[in-house]
Parts: structure tokens; C-alpha cells; sequence
């Protein structure tokens, strides 16, 4: 639907059989839908106690945060109390066959690296742990270290 959606118009007016007027309908239809999927989703989350602060976590959806309400995480307290397993899933070998564990977030696109970076996300935000060093400000404190040695 996203897809629909958001594409050029006139990506959708070249299909056999499209006009621009027919492609422009099917947008908006598009649009709409999902339009009211957030809406449903928005009213489930309150209607769960999520709290709004999960919203400063890039990349987590409304639909994401209703999965977490489901799960009973509603806090960014919560949230950083998660591991990506939690999210994702894992797999394990047991008696010879691997079973399947599902995460909160079975059945939506999000990677492993993708949870982790969240879940860090919200542990800075709840305080737990102070917000990483990115690697060249770590090379440039070293060599403005080095060089007041000199």
C-alpha cells in the first residue's frame, strides 16, 4: 500500500490500462487506508498506555508501539530493558531441530542491528547509559591528547 501510495503518479499512469485520473484514485485510496490503519493504531496505543516518549525512538512506528503495549513495554524504561531477541526473535537447536521463538515485532521488517540500535537508543534516554562516542570524536580526542604531550 505504502508503495501505492508514495510513488510518482506518473509511474502509475503508465500500467496498461491507467489513466492519470484512474492512478490518482487508486493514490488516494491508497493514501487513505493507510491513513486509517495509523489512526487505529494511534487509538490502540493509547487505549494500551504506551506512552507517547517511545515516539523519540527513530525508526519505531505506531504499529511497532502497539506490538510493545501487547507486550506490556510502555515506558522507554521498558523499552531499554528489551534485547534485539525480544523484538525480533531467535532461533535455537533443540533435540536436533531448530525452534523458532517469535519476537514482539514478528512479521515486520527490522533488523537485528536495527533492534539493537533502538533499544540503545532508549537506554540513553532513560539515562541508563550516556550516549555513545561516535569513532572520529574518539580519534580526534586521542590525537589532540598526543599532541598535548608533545
Amino acid at each position: 500500500m505504502e508503495e501505492l501510495a508514495y510513488v510518482e503518479l506518473s509511474e502509475l499512469a503508465s500500467i496498461e490500462g491507467f489513466d492519470e485520473e484512474t492512478a490518482g484514485e487508486i493514490q488516494n485510496r491508497a493514501k487513505n487506508y493507510l491513513e486509517r490503519i495509523e489512526a487505529e493504531n494511534e487509538a490502540r496505543r493509547k487505549e494500551l498506555g504506551v506512552a507517547d516518549e517511545l515516539r523519540e525512538i527513530d525508526g519505531l512506528t505506531t504499529a511497532m508501539m502497539v506490538r510493545l503495549g501487547e507486550n506490556d513495554v510502555k515506558t522507554i524504561e521498558d523499552f531499554a530493558g528489551c534485547v534485539p531477541d525480544d523484538l525480533v526473535g531467535w532461533s535455537e537447536k533443540k533435540d536436533g531441530e531448530t525452534v523458532k521463538h517469535e519476537g514482539f515485532f514478528e512479521g515486520i521488517d527490522l533488523s537485528r542491528e536495527e533492534a539493537e540500535a533502538m533499544i540503545m537508543t532508549a537506554r540513553v534516554r532513560a539515562g541508563w547509559i550516556e550516549e555513545p562516542i561516535a569513532a572520529a570524536e574518539v580519534e580526534a580526542e586521542a590525537q589532540a591528547e598526543g599532541e598535548e604531550r608533545i
